[in-house]
């Protein structure tokens, strides 16, 4: 049976790729973009299929209107994907304060509204699946991209507590983690903050760090994420890519050996 699909950030990267393997499937979806013509190619080929919707995440009023209109054309959302977003790169110090408040409006209170948007309609429905596109950076850190890291560990904390709210309305809650993949988020996606000199060294050491097999192939995330939606019980969390797992394994095994050599300390504190 055929799903409803919403889809924030559709107009290119994976919110464009997954909008049309879902059409190609024969779903309906409803593609948001602060751009409609980036989306003509998909309206001229699967017409009504999909309910196109300029958006802006960082509007909240505008975001409980394209729910309700999606609402009201297609009759059901049964899957949001929470995917509009950006990546801000540069050193901590660098960033001003009109990036650092950006970045954290797009990717953190952007799918908050949308989501407090579309719980309502899944709630009264009996059933849906919301998915945020998080990232292996929301369970650990690169350099030079600090503001980023912050904004998905917010995603990461927001999400799972909400997982526990709606799961008794019949509403699951997925974290998508994808490793680095070759879209445009690097590219045209993203901004950068003025450098400062000092930063240059940390610069070149992350850019030497990354290997062409760092990188996805995106085109390959399509059926991860239609195996995804269509699973009768989705995961809390799910990586996309190779690198992810690995990555946070060695991460998480050095933090646990901090924790246990300070558990004197930590127990101490308790105070009884």
């Amino acid at each position: 049976m055929s799903k409803t699909i919403f889809i924030t950030g559709a107009s290119r990267g994976f919110g464009k790729l997954w909008a049309e393997a879902f059409l190609k499937r024969g779903d309906k979806v409803v593609a948001t973009a602060r751009n409609l013509e980036t989306l003509n190619d998909l309206v001229i080929e699967y017409g009504d299929s999909i309910l196109p919707i300029q958006l802006d995440v960082n509007n909240r009023e505008a975001c409980f209107e394209a729910i309700k209109t999606a609402k009201q054309h297609f009759g059901t959302i049964d899957v949001l994907i929470n995917n509009a977003g950006y990546g801000l790169f540069g050193a901590i110090e660098e960033t001003s304060e009109q990036e650092a408040r950006a970045q954290i409006e797009t990717n953190v209170f952007g799918l908050l509204w949308i989501t407090q948007a579309v719980i309502p309609v899944m709630r009264a429905q009996g059933h849906g699946h919301i998915i945020q596109i998080s990232s292996i950076l929301g369970l650990v850190t690169l350099p030079v991209l600090g503001l980023y890291n912050a904004s998905k560990f917010a995603v990461e904390g927001l999400s799972e507590t909400l997982a526990t709210e709606v799961k008794g309305f019949g509403i699951n809650v997925t974290l998508i983690e994808p490793n680095g993949f070759a879209t445009d988020w690097a590219g045209a996606s993203a901004t950068h903050t003025q450098g400062m000199p000092e930063y240059d060294g940390v610069k070149a050491a992350f850019q030497a760090g990354l290997t062409e097999d760092s990188f996805g192939v995106p085109e390959a995330t399509s059926a991860a994420v239609i195996k995804l939606v269509d699973t009768a019980n989705p995961p809390l969390r799910l990586f996309l890519g190779k690198v992810g797992l690995p990555f946070v394994k060695q991460v998480y095994a050095q933090r646990l050996a901090s924790w246990e050599e300070w558990q004197d300390v930590a127990n101490a504190a308790h105070g009884k």
